[in-house]
């Protein structure tokens, strides 16, 4: 499973891309689907519409929603249908979890009675290429009101809508947002007067300051060694802007080859042969490697998504202060600014048109967006979602969770991701590229060989569908 995939559904995200990238299948089934706005009307009675109820839910709604119970759970949902039924007394709400939701509602789609709201997500998730006509275009939602009375759209954070729009249709909401970032101890960088590198020169710096210590710039385990090719796309992407991104989504020929990136992978080349990076990471399993830099504290960065704060909750020093920062640019002028941050969003609300009551469906997503359930969905997860300004100063207690929002709103318009390695499931032969090249058995030529010849070889394959990013 790629670094993307592998973490991603063991939260129950489904794959995406949080850009302003439109996704187009050469010869794919995603093109012969149509966009645009609902097939059909509800069959259900609905309520009079008005500001505080712009679908025009009736009072005896009956609401259907299925859930993926992946590691969120559902009760951030449960949260949000006690308030829906509080304001619809008269209404019957069911919200049911699911493990396998395509195996459970493809039936439901096909019979034509599918629920009225799901989150389709986790590794059994429904296609979206064979029900995209059969979803609603949730624009309706964006442009309604919270429950605050503050237009949704002006609450979410730059570039979430992206994933869930296909062929102009959005016809999904990614609720929840993953930070990538490099996470160190700022407890333990107080203590020292360490300063968290902002370049690949103050990394290799700080990598000089840390064998000082005894310890160690970075460590890997054997299944995360593409965490660090995570960073190093990141960085690349910073450096030598989006052209960078979008020649390795299409499988450019020489994509890996690009100078950005040829200057991150180098400067990761000094710092392997500089003996900065624990040797053995190849032999060590991820969560073991991971906790001798929370644990043990053995080395000072880990390149994560904001997963990590719960991934090893039990396995972190007291005191430890997890935080993140974007990872390191090459050069003092990057074309995109050093702030700028890998992050994506996940957990894709769809509304079906054929629901027995679209308006529950839209109104119960319509008060996920709203402040107080967003707001609780932090409080309980530790995890940002896409409506800004629902994480308090103190980040609920978690350093972590801080960090996430001070980095999403310094990086501003400068948010990216990219969905090749998910797409072709490249990562299980990187892997052994990054493995190889860690542990000092591959040059910089050696690891872009690797790499491309991987690209290639799915580029290569007429069997393969590919997939246009523009």
């Amino acid at each position: 499973m790629s670094i993307l995939n592998k973490p991603l559904q063991r939260r129950g995200f489904l794959r995406g891309a949080l850009a302003t990238a439109v996704i187009v299948p050469l010869g794919g089934a995603l093109a012969s689907c149509a966009g645009g706005g609902s097939s059909s009307p509800s069959s259900a009675a609905t309520g009079e519409m008005s500001a505080t109820n712009p679908f025009g839910v009736a009072k005896n709604a009956t609401l259907d929603a299925v859930i993926f119970k992946g590691g969120y759970g559902i009760d951030y949902v449960d949260f949000a249908g006690k308030i829906f039924s509080k304001n619809y007394p008269d209404s019957k709400v069911q919200i049911n979890p699911s493990t396998d939701i395509a195996q459970q509602l493809q039936p439901r789609f096909v019979g034509g009675n599918p629920p009225d709201l799901i989150d389709n997500s986790g590794a059994k998730s429904i296609g979206f290429s064979t029900i995209l006509d059969q979803l609603e275009d949730l624009t309706s939602i964006t442009e309604a009101n919270n429950l605050e009375g503050t237009k949704i759209s002006d609450t979410l954070y730059d570039g979430v809508l992206a994933p869930g729009t296909f062929s102009g249709k959005l016809a999904a909401i990614n609720y929840v947002l993953t930070v990538y970032a490099i996470w160190y101890s700022k407890s333990l960088f107080d203590a020292n007067g360490w300063k968290v590198p902002t370049t690949w020169d103050e990394a290799m710096a700080l990598g000089a300051q840390a064998k000082a210590k005894g310890k160690y710039l970075f460590v890997w385990g054997k299944e995360a060694a593409t965490y660090y090719q995570e960073m190093a796309i990141a960085s690349a992407i910073k450096d030598g802007g989006d052209q960078v991104r979008l020649d390795l989504e299409n499988l450019t020929a020489n994509s890996w080859s690009a100078p950005a990136l040829q200057a991150v992978f180098s400067a990761l080349e000094k710092i392997v042969k500089a003996g900065y990076v624990k040797p053995g990471g190849s032999g060590t399993q991820f969560t073991a490697a991971q906790a001798q830099w929370s644990n043990n504290q053995d080395a000072l960065l880990y390149p994560s998504g904001s997963w990590i704060e719960n991934e090893m909750k039990d396995q972190t020093k007291a005191d430890f202060k997890m935080t993140g920062a974007p990872v390191p640019v090459g050069t003092a002028s990057p074309k995109m600014a050093q702030t700028g941050l890998h992050s994506a969003a996940g957990e894709p609300y769809i509304v079906p048109t054929k629901g027995a009551d679209v308006a529950a469906g839209k109104e119960l997503l319509r008060i996920m967006l709203s402040k107080d359930a967003a707001t609780n969905f932090a409080k309980t997860k530790l995890a940002p979602t896409v409506v800004k300004g629902t994480v308090p100063a103190d980040g609920f207690g978690s350093t972590a969770l801080v960090s996430q929002t001070a980095m999403l709103d310094a990086a501003k318009k400068d948010i990216f991701t990219w969905n090749f390695i998910d797409l072709y499931g490249m990562n299980g032969d990187m892997l052994v590229v990054w493995n190889s090249f860690l542990d000092g058995k591959l040059d910089t030529a050696g690891l872009t060989k690797g790499l491309q010849q991987i690209s290639d070889k799915v580029r290569n394959d007429s069997s393969v569908t590919k997939i246009e990013v523009k």
